[in-house]
C-alpha cells in the first residue's frame, strides 16, 4: 500500500534522503509520489502521478531545499492516479502538508463541514481533509502539536500520518491500524511505513503502536498517548543488511528472491530441526501443543495457510484455512481454538482483524510471520518467525517456500509423536533440492513455448491443491493473464468447459499412489480436448507419456514434494512475465503489504 517516509536532521542530504526512501518503498506498490519539505520557514511541496522517474524529472525544474521533510507513494482508494491526488496534500494556506496511509472512513462528513466553513479542496481524496482541519486549529490559536492532536482525535478509520508545518522544524505524525516505524540516529531522525526506507543510514528503530503520537525534532524524539503523556519506547535493532534490500546483480528483485529460498530455508530451519535426535523444537512456543487450529490469512499467505491446515490434518489436528477478510466478519467458534495468523508482513488489515476478532472471543492467537517487531508480531499470544529476510518483489516467492517450511515445522514441533525422521531428514535436504531445480529448470522453455496462450489452468491434489492456486496467483500477479488454480477432481465439475488447445494445464503430480492415479487420469481429460498439458513430477509415476512439458522435481516426501514444485511454477510465471515485458517487480494495481480493509 502506500509508502510514507520523513527525516529530521539530514540538514541539506534531506531531499535526497527522502527521494532514496521513496525508492525503497517502490515495492509496496503505488501510482503516484511527491515530497514535501519545509526551510526558511516556508513549505515547498512537488508530486507527480506515474513512477518515481516523473517525480525526479519534475524536481529537476524546481530547486526545493528544507531540514525537515515528509514524502509518499500512493495507492490509490478515493480518486484515480492524478498530480492533484498524489499526496502530500496542503491546506488553503500552503502551511501545512500531510502524507497518509490508510482511509479516513468519516472524510466526507468532515469535508462538507469544512467546505461549510470556507475550506476550498483541489483533490478527490479523503488525506485531504487533515491539512485543512490543522488550518482550522491553527487559526483558532492552537500551536502545531495541538492543532495536530485536534485534527487526529476528529478521523474514523485507519491511518498513518505524518504532517510537516511552515514556521516548526518538526514533522508530527499519528499511527492507527496501519504501520509507523522510526530509525534513530546521532542527530538524525526518520519515520517510515517500513524499515528499508532509511535502513541505509540506521538500524536502530522504534515500532509506534495504534493510538500513539510521534513528534520528530532537530533535538530528539518524543512518543506520547492521545492524552499527550510520553511514553517510553525501547530502541530495539533491525538485523537485515541495507545490501539485502538490494538487487544483487539480478535483473529483478523477484528473480533474486527466487534465487534466494535455498538459503531462506536454510534460516528458517537453522537450529530448530534435530536431525539425529528426531526432533523439532521452536523454542519461541515452548510447550505449546495443538489441539484445533484455524489459520486465517490471504493472498499467497492463504495458500500456505491452506497447505498448513493439511499438514496438521494429516498429523491428527482438525484444522481449516480461512480467509482472513470472511473470518473477521463471519467467524466460526473458535474458543478452544488456536487462531493462526499468516502473514509476511505482519501489518496485513485483513488477517489482523480476524486475529483482533478471535482474542475479542477468547481465543488464543499466533502469528507466523517473516518480520520482527510487526503489529501482528506484538499483539498475538505467540509468535514464529519465518525468517525469509526481506522481500521486495510484490510477487511472493521466497517467503511463501519460508511459510510452508515453518508450518511444517509448527506441525512436528506441537503435535506430540508426530516428528519422524524420514521427514525431517527431507526438510534439510530442501535448500539443496530447490538449488538443484534452480540449477537445473527448463521453465524458461516451457514459457517461451506456451507464450500466446489464451490462459493458464493449474491442477493439484492434496497438498499439490494449494500448490496449484499459487501458481495460478503468480501467472495473474505479474504477466495480467487469465489463470486458474483448481483441485484435480473440480475439472469435470465445470472447469473443463474452459479448456481448448490454447489453455495449458499445469499438473503437479507425485509419487504413484492413489492422487497420483487420479490426476493423472485428469490430465488424460484434457489431453483428450487437445489442450498442451505440462507436467510437474517426480517421475514415480508415467504422467510423462501424457505430457507435452515436463518439469522435473527431485525425489522426496509428498510434503515437500509440493514445495519443490511451486519452484518450477515460480520460474514459469517469471519467464512468461519477462518475455511479456510486464513490471514484474511493481504489478500494476498491486501492492506489496495490503494495510487497508
Amino acid at each position: 500500500m502506500c509508502g510514507i517516509i520523513g527525516c529530521v536532521g539530514c540538514g541539506d542530504r534531506t531531499l535526497d534522503t527522502l527521494m532514496h526512501g521513496l525508492s525503497k518503498l517502490e515495492y509496496r506498490g503505488y501510482d503516484s509520489a511527491g515530497v514535501a519539505l519545509v526551510g526558511d520557514g516556508s513549505l515547498q511541496v512537488e508530486k507527480k502521478a506515474g513512477e518515481l522517474d516523473e517525480l525526479r524529472a519534475a524536481l529537476e525544474d524546481r530547486d526545493l531545499s528544507g531540514t525537515v521533510g515528509i514524502g509518499h507513494t500512493r495507492w490509490s482508494t478515493h480518486g484515480p492516479p492524478t498530480d492533484a491526488n498524489a499526496h502530500p496534500h496542503r491546506d488553503c494556506t500552503n502551511n501545512v502538508a500531510v502524507v497518509h496511509n490508510g482511509i479516513i472512513e468519516n472524510y466526507q462528513e468532515l469535508r462538507d463541514e469544512l467546505e461549510d466553513g470556507g475550506h476550498e479542496f483541489d483533490s478527490e481524496t479523503d488525506t485531504e481533509v487533515v491539512p485543512h482541519l490543522i488550518e482550522a486549529g491553527l487559526e483558532s490559536g492552537l500551536d502545531a502539536e495541538d492543532a495536530f492532536r485536534k485534527a487526529i482525535a476528529r478521523l474514523d478509520g485507519s491511518f498513518a500520518i505524518a504532517c510537516v508545518i511552515a514556521g516548526t522544524k518538526s514533522v508530527f505524525v499519528a499511527r492507527n491500524d496501519s504501520p509507523l516505524v522510526l530509525g534513530i540516529d546521532d542527530g538524525t531522525t526518520y519515520l517510515a511505513s517500513d524499515v528499508p526506507a532509511f535502513r541505509k543510514y540506521t538500524d536502530k528503530v522504534v515500532y509506534l503502536e495504534d493510538g500513539e503520537f510521534a513528534r520528530l525534532d532537530t533535538d530528539g524524539w518524543r512518543v506520547s498517548t492521545v492524552e499527550g503523556e510520553t511514553v517510553e519506547k525501547s530502541v530495539e535493532t533491525v538485523e537485515f543488511d541495507a545490501e539485502d534490500t538490494g538487487k544483487s546483480g539480478y535483473e529483478h528483485f523477484m528473480l533474486k528472491e527466487i534465487h534466494e529460498q535455498p538459503r531462506a530455508l536454510r534460516q528458517c530451519l537453522q537450529g530448530r530441526v534435530d536431525e539425529l535426535g528426531g526432533t523439532v523444537t521452536l523454542e519461541e512456543l515452548g510447550d505449546l501443543e495443538l489441539e484445533r487450529v484455524h489459520l486465517v490469512a490471504a493472498g499467497t499467505s492463504y495458500h500456505a495457510a491452506a497447505y498448513g491446515a493439511q499438514l496438521l490434518q494429516a498429523d491428527g489436528v482438525p484444522a481449516q484455512a480461512f480467509f482472513s477478510h470472511e473470518y473477521a466478519s463471519s467467524p466460526p467458534p473458535a474458543e478452544d481454538a488456536i487462531v493462526i495468523g499468516v502473514s509476511q508482513s505482519g501489518e496485513t488489515a485483513d488477517t489482523l482483524a480476524a486475529t483482533r476478532e478471535a482474542r475479542r472471543r477468547g481465543a488464543e492467537t499466533m502469528a507466523l510471520t517473516n518480520t520482527v517487531g510487526s503489529t501482528m508480531a506484538r499483539e498475538c499470544d505467540h509468535v514464529c518467525y519465518i525468517r525469509s529476510g526481506p522481500e521486495i518483489g510484490v510477487a511472493a516467492t521466497k517467503t511463501f517456500a519460508g511459510q510452508q517450511t515453518a508450518l511444517n515445522l509448527l506441525t512436528l514441533a506441537t503435535t506430540p509423536g508426530t516428528a519422524d525422521r524420514d521427514i525431517i531428514a527431507e526438510l534439510r535436504d530442501l535448500p539443496s533440492n530447490v538449488q538443484q531445480i534452480l540449477d537445473e529448470s527448463r521453465a524458461e522453455g516451457v514459457a517461451d513455448e506456451l507464450i500466446d496462450s489464451d490462459a493458464y489452468f493449474f491442477i493439484g491434489r492434496g497438498l499439490n491443491y494449494p500448490v496449484a492456486l499459487e501458481g495460478a496467483l503468480k501467472m495473474k500477479e505479474i504477466t495480467y493473464k487469465h489463470a486458474e488454480g483448481f483441485a484435480a477432481g473440480e475439472l469435470k465439475h465445470g472447469p473443463l468447459a474452459l479448456v481448448t488447445e490454447n489453455t495449458p494445464v499445469f499438473a503437479t503430480v507425485v509419487g504413484d499412489g492413489e492422487m497420483a492415479r487420479k490426476t493423472i487420469g485428469n490430465v488424460k481429460e484434457v489431453e483428450a480436448r487437445d489442450a498442451p498439458v505440462v507436467a510437474v513430477t517426480d517421475g514415480h509415476s508415467d504422467v510423462e507419456r501424457y505430457a507435452d512439458h515436463v518439469l522435473e522435481i527431485p525425489e522426496t516426501n509428498p510434503r515437500t514434494a509440493a514445495m519443490l514444485a511451486n519452484v518450477q511454477l515460480q520460474l514459469v510465471s517469471y519467464h512468461t512475465a519477462a518475455k511479456l515485458g510486464r513490471s514484474i517487480d511493481k504489478p500494476r494495481n498491486l501492492a506489496k503489504s495490503v494495510t487497508v480493509e
